[in-house]
């Protein structure tokens, strides 16, 4: 809660504070990666990667070939893979920014943006759009609502099942935004809890086998990063993929 500029907008509170602060350097080092990893393909579209920039090519090849066209198919894949390959190198670099000490001595509380429900929400508001977007790109406006109701079925059953579908729409954001934001805060809470027993039980010798059993979630925050990354980014292709493919 801490402000380094208390702000206000038409009433609402949006001040300058260390997630603000934090969001900005991963969307800096975010854009950064992406300018230098691709300034070989804006020389020469046939230019052997290496480096950084074959690093990306492997990387994006993942996202395309295993993520985005199974999910929202071949066709569409163009189009959205600039949107779902941000999300994954994005919400990866909030996840790593996270776990290095030092951004923790910026007074402010954690430095783990992803792991702030307004920062993990935002993200799920723009998959809530890009739904409704490539439903109406592929089935017109009328045309994606009225897919959310499957044909021939009876009227009383429509009033259980467009209450539900309607519910379903808010649903699917949420669960993003409440996967990605919880998992986060439960690693850096499970750590704080076990730095905390030498301190309740005034033990030195239990300080070691905190920062042991510390050091080894450490490692696990790891895979967890990228696992929460890998999850929303494939949840959000499932998403759109079920807009643009309604009859499936």
């Amino acid at each position: 809660h801490h402000k380094f500029l208390d702000l206000q907008l038409f009433g609402y509170d949006i001040s300058i504070t260390k997630h603000v602060i934090m969001l900005w350097v991963a969307s800096a080092i975010t854009v950064s990666l992406a300018i230098y990893g691709t300034r070989i393909y804006r020389k020469s579209e046939s230019a052997q990667p290496k480096g950084l920039s074959h690093l990306y090519e492997i990387l994006i090849n993942f996202i395309r070939n295993d993520i985005i066209i199974p999910n929202i198919g071949a066709s569409h894949c163009s189009f959205w893979t600039p949107l779902i390959t941000t999300y994954f190198i994005f919400i990866l670099t909030c996840n790593f920014l996270g776990l290095i000490p030092f951004f923790d001595l910026i007074p402010g509380g954690s430095s783990t943006v992803t792991g702030n429900f307004n920062a993990t929400a935002g993200l799920a508001t723009i998959t809530f759009f890009a739904i409704i977007v490539a439903g109406t790109m592929k089935h017109g406006f009328l045309g994606h609502w009225k897919n959310m109701i499957p044909g021939d079925v009876p009227g009383p059953v429509l009033l259980i099942l467009i209450p539900i579908e309607i519910l379903g729409m808010f649903v699917r954001p949420f669960a993003l935004t409440m996967r990605l934001g919880g998992n986060m805060t439960a690693g850096h809470i499970g750590m704080l809890a076990i730095f905390a027993l030498p301190i309740i039980l005034s033990s030195p010798s239990v300080g070691i086998v905190s920062i042991l059993l510390n050091t080894g979630i450490y490692f696990l925050e790891i895979i967890v990063s990228f696992v929460q990354a890998y999850v929303f980014t494939l949840l959000s292709a499932v998403f759109i993929g079920m807009a643009i493919h309604a009859e499936h």
